[in-house]
């Protein structure tokens, strides 16, 4: 073979190879998108069938929030006896059994949120044992201490119930 037959040789197969490596390029592209549009079409129906579920979580602990609220909460748990510390003790031990009962909503919150719902927890029965230090005697008492000690402070609960309420909105 010639130099020219090379060159006549390359000559014709230079447009086919353009052809060659324009095809792949475009295949490749369309291969990207649809791969891409998939995924975007599975993340949109899990997430169709997540939202709900996270929705409840936040109900849930929304419901928890305003379940121990000071006010709230010294209402619905009477005494059951006339001893303070008893009460004192209900009191709190109902606060961690609401807890418990709602512990697994956490994975569908964020970390922020959950950190705030603990700690208006915590600050909750902490609010609780203060008053329980106070020289009351009885039940009663201490659940008249405990409203007084608490009107004039912002509650944690709702504190935390704001939060969650902004972060619901954060979600659409």
């Amino acid at each position: 073979m010639t130099g020219d037959g090379i060159f006549q040789l390359f000559a014709y197969m230079l447009p086919a190879v353009i052809t060659g490596v324009i095809a792949f390029y475009f295949f490749r592209l369309h291969t990207r998108n649809e791969e891409g549009r998939r995924r975007f079409l599975l993340h949109k129906d899990s997430q169709k069938n997540a939202m709900p579920i996270r929705l409840q979580a936040y109900e849930r602990m929304a419901l928890f929030l305003e379940r121990i609220a000071i006010p709230s909460l010294v209402v619905r748990v009477a005494p059951k006896s006339s001893d303070k510390n008893d009460y004192e003790n209900l009191l709190i031990r109902t606060i961690e059994n609401e807890f418990d009962h709602n512990l697994s909503q956490q994975i569908y919150m964020s970390d922020e949120c959950w950190n705030i719902i603990k700690a208006a927890k915590s600050a909750t029965i902490q609010m609780i044992r203060k008053a329980g230090m106070s020289e009351t005697d009885s039940a009663d008492k201490l659940r008249e201490d405990i409203l007084t000690q608490t009107m004039d402070k912002p509650s944690p609960s709702a504190t935390a119930l704001s939060f969650v309420k902004k972060e619901i909105g954060d979600l659409w």
